[in-house]
């Protein structure tokens, strides 16, 4: 098995800065990191622990307007080394691919989303080593 450890969890936002105000000065999470999505809309925002090699939280504005009260956890993420190696196992197990081919980010790292059983959003996620 490739994948390693759960990456991060999507969330979307409303009000990115307000979200990032909230899990950092209410929660007591960091700001690990942030950046625009390349369609130039989404607003991507990373939070964890001081000094934690755990889990992310990823904050997502400008995906969908329309949340509901209780709020929406877009995805989860699944931390991979080579990319490419596991889309090719994963689809020798008949996975649906919701995107049609690996998205790479401004900072390099890289992605391709899948459904799970119930339709719900999985994602490989391998970081840019450089």
């Amino acid at each position: 098995m490739a994948i390693r450890k759960i990456e991060h969890v999507g969330i979307m936002v409303r009000d990115l800065e307000a979200s990032i105000k909230f899990y950092t000065e209410v929660i007591g999470m960091e700001l690990n990191g942030r950046l625009t999505h390349t369609n130039g809309v989404i607003e991507l925002a990373f939070l964890g622990f001081e000094g934690a090699e755990q889990t992310e939280l990823e904050l997502i504005q400008g995906y969908n307007s329309d949340l509901p009260r209780e709020g929406k956890v877009h995805h989860l993420a699944l931390n991979v080394d080579n990319l490419e190696a596991e889309i090719e196992r994963l689809e020798k197990h008949g996975v649906k691919w919701i995107d049609e081919e690996i998205t790479t980010l401004p900072n390099g790292t890289r992605y391709k989303f899948f459904e799970g059983p119930d339709g719900e959003w999985l994602e490989l996620f391998e970081v840019n080593q450089g």
